[in-house]
């Protein structure tokens, strides 16, 4: 027998979904500083720069600060995204697409869009946090974008 995948609730999906909403309006503002209390200090992931990635910090200094800047309109696709939750409601995973624009080096923008799975989890004071990200890009999108918006907080 094989148990079904564990779809969250009404409740936590709605959380989920404000949570990805809202964490995506600082990656559109590039506000690193607002959008660390969405993260865990020790959240490990996988991104573009570096196969592993151990802690908030050292992801912004990897992995935010070379890819933000040279972005724009960065949102995730909440009508396509997918939200799983442990039975005890703990812990949380968006399954989610999400497009942004990025640039050639000769200025012209493109389609930049991708994946992310996020894992969640939720804080004693009902906060969700985020404890894992791995985010790619769509197959045959080109991994650079010669975008340099300025850094709006730190």
């Amino acid at each position: 027998m094989t148990l079904p995948i564990p779809e969250a609730g009404a409740a936590t999906r709605a959380e989920i979904l404000d949570w990805l909403d809202r964490f995506a309006a600082c990656v559109r503002d590039v506000d690193f500083r607002s959008a660390y209390p969405f993260w865990h200090d020790d959240i490990v992931i996988f991104g573009t720069f570096q196969e592993l990635v151990r802690s908030r910090q050292a992801w912004t200094d990897t992995q935010w600060s070379n890819v933000w800047p040279r972005t724009k309109e960065f949102t995730f696709d909440l009508g396509n995204t997918e939200v799983l939750a442990s039975p005890d409601g703990a812990m949380a995973i968006a399954i989610t697409p999400w497009t942004s624009i990025g640039w050639h080096p000769d200025g012209r923008e493109f389609d930049r869009p991708g994946r992310a799975t996020i894992v969640l989890q939720k804080q004693p004071d009902g906060r969700w946090l985020g404890v894992h990200s791995h985010m790619s890009l769509g197959r045959g999108v080109p991994q650079d974008s010669h975008g340099a918006r300025p850094i709006k907080a730190r």
